[in-house]
């Protein structure tokens, strides 16, 4: 899979978008860390997947009321709600990228270290009630 330097900024972007974020959680939501992080990563998804498929992706009807839950906790931690932003947002971004969760599992198993902690008895059993049946593991 080759990307070009548009999607290569895309993904740097919302790496950043996600490390700024998961720090400002870590230090008590911090709003500024949380507000940067919230834009890094929306940035970040504009820039890799372009701006129609993104405003494709994220008005989807199926996926509106997950749209309208991660937006509007971005507005929330915008103006200083840190705390009920996140708790909004992590509800919309659960709604919005919860078909992603079976196959990012997939490929953590896949990986030599993780892949063995994923088939531990108490680890497969949560594994298998957040996976769907239709995606390949080779």
């Amino acid at each position: 899979m080759v990307l070009d330097d548009r999607q290569k900024i895309g993904v740097l972007l919302t790496g950043f978008g996600i490390f700024f974020t998961f720090f400002g959680v870590l230090l008590f939501f911090d709003r500024g860390l949380l507000a940067i992080g919230n834009i890094l990563f929306l940035s970040g998804v504009c820039f890799g997947l372009g701006w129609r498929k993104t405003m494709n992706f994220f008005f989807q009807k199926r996926k509106l009321r997950g749209s309208i839950c991660f937006l509007f906790g971005l507005f929330l931690v915008l103006i200083g709600w840190a705390f009920f932003g996140i708790i909004v947002e992590g509800f919309g971004f659960i709604n919005l990228f919860g078909d992603f969760f079976p196959i990012a599992f997939a490929f953590l198993r896949r990986l030599p270290i993780i892949g063995n902690i994923f088939n531990l008895p108490g680890v497969k059993y949560i594994r298998d009630k957040f996976q769907s049946s239709n995606v390949d593991y080779y």
